[in-house]
């Protein structure tokens, strides 16, 4: 930038050279008749040309790189900051505001950057210097130039209040259609299934009506202020011309004075029509950086304590101690006061009504959330006091609705695990009943598109499956897994689990009273707390809530078959679950 900001004065330097080579030129050889003079001087202007053509050459070459090369630091260090910002703080954003900050503001910033701090500096400094040229060539004119800056001042502020208004509700809104437009991509199977495509689209046109009206407004002012601007050197430039002609005829100055006073007063044309560009883009770029500083400026909450330790192996036993969650920006406990011991290499089911806080209990093992009471100790250390790199390589996650990228099947199992083997794929994917990956065009290397759309479901939540289990962590949280896997594939794949889960700590969340099959003990949540926790056979005797909330499970995946008999879609009666055991 300072190589820029040099380059820049150096050519505007040698454009204001050319005025006062034209001053000699009139006054000198041409008053004399010297045509040796004249090609001299008329050369040395071209030199100066040349001069201000190459340095312009280098600035614009500079600017574009340096200006580029800040975007993307500055992009880099969004997109790093929004990885480490907690679950909590994306739940509160739109990802389309999100979206936009990462992308179209930082563009107004680069422009800024390219050319309007440039021209900023630039401009200010060839208004003062010509300025000053101006009265020491004809003092009275001169002041009489400099006066007009006053005027322009004034503009410039009414301006720029109202601009940057504008300019933020623009940004906002922009921020709203890219969110409507997200949703619409995502949810576009929806959409067609309900056929509200009329409805939908009749929502995007209003608020892109909305964001339209915005830009002409916007544009509108910044219309209107140059115009104002480009009135008012105009106006100063015709008295100076009638003022000046009449001095030189009074024997004031000379012609070549006034040739040169009025060749440096168009200098400042340009500096001052680019005056309301430059305003507007320095107000745009202003609001640009609050709305990306709104996420810069939001700290971390999940972040390493001092002094936590990198933890590398584990036996796996994990303590739930009084633990209790609320959510950010709720008054409502989740959970309440949590005890639960899980010894290594133990599966645990938890089992509860839907909106007992079965979810939000396992999204604390891996710090997705905090607690904000209690503790949760992994081997007896508080889990706040492991680094979250080492305790996310210690726990594994498979979620029910299971995320997956743009990328290939093998870069999407090795999110699972940096360093993964072909061998550990492959015993990865049998576990999970995922083999139909070789069956792509591509195999392993076929990308899937984003969200993974072009699987089933049950297909996505094999893969998130596979790529939870590939890493063999010495924790595993399974948030119900299996449920939109077809009776079959979730016998093999529970068969295959069972022979994983050994050895491995596991936190199974069960919606589906079959894979209750696979837990060592049972917790029963509700309303927030621990009811009961024992063997399923005993909870089963015992605790009456725990057969109705099984009963709800059962009831809930039941599916009329053909002649109206009722078939189980993976779900069990309560009979047959003792079945599944002995299975």
């Amino acid at each position: 930038m300072v190589w820029l900001v040099l380059a820049a004065f150096a050519a505007t330097g040698a454009s204001i050279a050319v005025p006062l080579v034209v001053q000699r030129v009139v006054d000198g050889p041409i008053v004399d008749g010297d045509a040796t003079g004249l090609w001299w001087l008329g050369g040395l202007a071209a030199v100066f040309g040349l001069i201000e053509a190459g340095l312009i050459f280098i600035r614009r070459w500079t600017q574009a790189a340096s200006a580029l090369g800040m975007e993307t630091t500055i992009r880099n260090d969004v997109y790093a900051h929004l990885q480490r910002l907690q679950i909590g703080f994306h739940d509160q954003w739109q990802s389309g505001q999100l979206l936009s900050r990462v992308t179209a503001d930082l563009s107004v910033i680069r422009r800024f950057l390219s050319f309007g701090l440039v021209f900023l500096i630039v401009n200010t400094a060839t208004y003062v210097t010509v300025v000053a040229l101006l009265i020491h060539l004809r003092w009275p004119l001169g002041l009489l130039v400099a006066a007009s800056a006053i005027p322009l001042f004034i503009m410039s502020r009414r301006f720029s209040r109202a601009y940057i208004a504008a300019s933020r509700r623009m940004q906002d809104e922009l921020g709203d259609v890219a969110t409507l437009v997200e949703e619409s991509a995502q949810g576009l199977r929806t959409i067609k299934a309900f056929g509200r495509r009329p409805f939908m689209a009749k929502r995007f046109g209003r608020e892109a009506r909305q964001l339209h009206d915005t830009a002409i407004g916007k544009g509108r002012l910044l219309a209107l202020s140059s115009a104002r601007f480009d009135l008012v050197p105009n106006l100063t430039l015709a008295v100076v011309l009638v003022a000046g002609a009449a001095t030189v005829a009074a024997g004031g100055m000379t012609l070549g004075q006034l040739v040169a006073f009025v060749s440096l007063q168009l200098m400042l044309i340009w500096p001052i029509e680019s005056l309301g560009w430059i305003i507007a883009n320095a107000q745009e770029a202003m609001t640009a950086a609050d709305r990306i500083y709104e996420v810069l400026d939001t700290p971390p909450s999940i972040v390493d304590r001092p002094g936590a330790v990198a933890v590398a192996e584990a036996r796996g036993r994990v303590r739930f101690e009084a633990v209790s969650f609320t959510y950010p920006g709720t008054e409502t406990p989740v959970l309440r006061r949590i005890d639960l011991d899980v010894c290594p290499g133990e599966t645990l089911a938890i089992v509860g009504a839907t909106g007992c806080g079965k979810t939000s209990l396992v999204s604390l093992m891996p710090r997705l959330y905090d607690v904000t009471g209690g503790r949760i100790t992994l081997d007896g250390q508080d889990i706040r006091d492991i680094q979250l790199g080492s305790l996310r390589r210690l726990v594994g996650v498979a979620f029910e609705d299971p995320t997956l990228f743009s990328m290939s099947v093998r870069e999407n199992l090795a999110l699972g695990r940096r360093e993964t083997t072909d061998d550990e794929i492959h015993e990865a994917l049998g576990v999970a009943q995922a083999e139909f990956v070789y069956d792509l065009p591509w195999g392993l290397d076929t990308r899937i598109g984003e969200q993974g759309l072009s699987l089933s479901g049950g297909q996505r939540q094999r893969l998130a499956l596979a790529r939870a289990v590939i890493g063999r962590p010495r924790v595993l949280v399974l948030d119900d897994p299996l449920s939109a896997l077809d009776v079959h594939t979730e016998a093999l794949v529970e068969e295959a689990l069972a022979r994983v889960l050994h050895g491995t700590t596991a936190l199974l969340v069960v919606h589906r009273p079959s894979t209750v099959a696979l837990a060592d003990r049972v917790a029963l949540l509700a309303g927030g707390e621990v009811a009961a926790v024992g063997t399923h056979s005993e909870l089963l005797e015992t605790v009456p809530a725990y057969r109705a909330a099984l009963s709800a499970e059962a009831d809930a995946d039941a599916e009329p078959g053909p002649g109206g008999n009722v078939e189980r879609s993976g779900a069990l009666s309560l009979g047959g679950i003792d079945d599944v055991f002995s299975r």
